[in-house]
């Protein structure tokens, strides 16, 4: 892929777990590394729960080459936030991230 098809800037977040003022637990997002990457959209559907209309979408992200990207980490593009389904590395050239389209 020719690096100027990274037309999109995302924030790669991970979990990290802290407590509030009464200790009680909270998950708090925090942001590893803004980086350029190529947003395909593979695959959408929709169905009716409960009298809602839900979606769901499978989405696939480029970046280049990271070692610690993992499952469960985050990518945000602007107020879409992608939970990382799965990490397919292409060599140390390229890393693809299986998402899921979260808000």
């Amino acid at each position: 892929m020719d690096a100027g098809k990274l037309d999109s800037r995302i924030l790669l977040r991970r979990r990290i777990a802290t407590r509030d003022a009464a200790g009680q637990p909270l998950d708090t997002w925090v942001t590893v590394q803004a980086v350029w990457a190529n947003i395909k959209y593979q695959t959408g559907s929709a169905a009716i729960k409960a009298d809602r209309t839900t979606g769901k979408a499978s989405v696939s992200i480029r970046i280049r080459w990271r070692a610690d990207v993992c499952t469960g980490m985050h990518a945000a593009y602007g107020a879409t936030v992608y939970e990382i389904k799965s990490t397919l590395p292409q060599g140390k050239e390229w890393l693809d991230l299986v998402c899921e389209v979260l808000t």
